[in-house]
């Protein structure tokens, strides 16, 4: 593992630093820094366009698509700068982290060219369309189907927990072209319009009264013919890219939010007069060690990545990693809210907290929203299960690095 940067990725980090603190807002992550939602959206617009303007955004990707065209080491060093002051640097997370990459490395010159600009400026929203009822960790079960009518195919079936449906423009999605091939084989991977009679979208209301997740309803809706992704039949290959770049691409910053997350808990045990309870201790000194454990597993990716290691244990760590810190925040999130006491089991949160998507915020029940510390508990539960679940994660670590026979299916 190798801690040291080159000198052209430092130069590239002071050009990122003064930058950012030319353009963040006066009292940048401070209590003095708390415009209320209106201006907070006002805000986010404009920053947006600041960050297109500075060629901040998908900065990786080649000069000829819009990109920077940034090494690894610029882009890890980008993604460090901006999550150091936890400044916002996507547009739309599906579309510049996920779908983007993957029609760079999948996609058709026209597609590209329809898409990917759209997706820089931040014009165009995304949502991912892969679980479905009956195929969640079991993907390859989908039921969704795709029939190629003329110049169009025509789609029906039902997409669960796709997240921010009901605002985005797009969806990319799994659906069987070939009910007759193999469970991995005839899967199509498509960009679906959203806004057209033929689908629906029903939020699903969580307990805490947000409703970022939702149920699709696809009924003759259509997709021009053009806009498979990879070729047909082909789909299985292409999601396994998206879920490639949505487990591993944020190796050496992922370990900063659940770091700031602690201080602040430390903070709040501190208030409250438990520093000395010795299990308050005992539950803090083991959240910073396993928060340790992802800033080091972090560098060994990146130092595996820059050195082309092909070792089969570095390269499960995607996959670990990400078992590993979704295990640890819901551990630690129940820690954090048991250190409330009673005062945890009531949500706390102020008015202006509700919608304040700006401020990435989960969009809470109207008059009672959630406090932070809880929303971060409510969530936690989902990412287990999001990114590929935790015994999904099991069975590929046992299958492809301990060399453990494939897990029987049921029946069988």
């Amino acid at each position: 593992m190798d801690l040291t940067y080159p000198p052209e990725a430092e130069a590239f980090r002071a050009a990122t630093r003064a930058w950012l603190e030319a353009n963040l807002p006066e009292g940048w992550g401070t209590p003095s820094f708390a415009p209320d939602a209106e201006a907070r959206a006002a805000w986010a617009a404009e920053w947006n366009k600041k960050l297109y303007e500075g060629g901040w955004i998908c900065a990786s990707w080649p000069e000829e698509y819009g990109g920077r065209g940034l090494s690894l080491m610029e882009s890890v060093v980008l993604n460090e700068e901006f999550a150091r002051v936890a400044a916002p640097l996507r547009a739309d997370f599906f579309g510049d982290t996920l779908v983007g990459p993957t029609l760079l490395q999948w996609g058709t010159e026209d597609q590209k060219r329809r898409f990917l600009p759209g997706i820089m400026r931040g014009e165009t929203t995304w949502c991912q369309g892969f679980s479905e009822p009956g195929a969640g960790s079991d993907l390859a079960s989908l039921a969704t189907a795709a029939v190629l009518d003329g110049d169009e195919w025509r789609i029906d079936g039902q997409k669960v927990w796709t997240t921010q449906a009901q605002y985005a423009d797009f969806i990319f999605l799994l659906a069987r072209t070939n009910p007759e091939a193999e469970r991995h084989a005839g899967i199509s991977y498509l960009l679906v319009p959203m806004h057209q009679p033929g689908i629906e979208v029903r939020p699903i209301t969580q307990v805490d009264g947000s409703a970022e997740f939702n149920e699709v309803w696809f009924d003759g809706a259509r997709c021009p013919k053009d806009n498979v992704v990879g070729g047909v039949d082909n789909g299985w290959a292409v999601a396994m890219t998206t879920l490639g770049f949505e487990r591993g691409t944020s190796a050496t910053t992922g370990f900063r939010r659940f770091r700031r997350e602690l201080d602040e808990v430390i903070g709040e045990a501190r208030d409250r007069g438990r520093l000395s309870d010795p299990l308050v201790r005992q539950d803090l000194a083991r959240a910073w060690s396993k928060v340790k454990i992802m800033e080091i597993n972090g560098y060994r990716t990146l130092t595996a990545a820059l050195n082309g290691s092909e070792d089969p244990g570095v390269a499960a760590l995607a996959g670990t990693n990400k078992m590993f810190w979704s295990e640890y925040h819901q551990w630690f999130t129940d820690r954090a809210v048991d250190l409330l006491g009673a005062e945890g089991q009531v949500l706390t949160g102020s008015r202006a907290e509700e919608s304040d998507p700006a401020a990435g915020r989960r969009r809470g029940r109207p008059g009672y929203a959630p406090s932070d510390r809880q929303a971060q508990f409510f969530f936690a539960r989902s990412e287990t299960i999001w990114g590929g679940t935790s015994q999904i994660q099991r069975n590929i670590v046992g299958e492809r690095l301990l060399g453990l026979p494939k897990e029987p299916r049921p029946g069988r």
